[in-house]
């Protein structure tokens, strides 16, 4: 076996670890994510659902105070 072939194959061994170990980082994202499905998106810290909206119309206004 010639020092290329030895180096190819080492270099299709670490690709083959690197993407084993990417399915199971996978799986235990996907895993995370089944333990709480009753869990919502939370809102932002400190807003509440009409702030956006409200914001919004204000500098709408303020745009518009010809």
């Amino acid at each position: 076996m010639g020092m290329k072939d030895k180096f190819q194959d080492q270099a299709e061994q670490w690709q083959q670890q690197a993407k084993d170990k990417l399915g199971e980082t996978r799986e235990r994202a996907g895993q995370r994510g089944q333990e709480r499905p009753d869990r919502q998106q939370q809102p932002e810290r400190g807003r509440r659902p009409g702030d956006e909206e409200r914001d919004m119309q204000e500098q709408f206004d303020q745009d518009y105070e010809a």
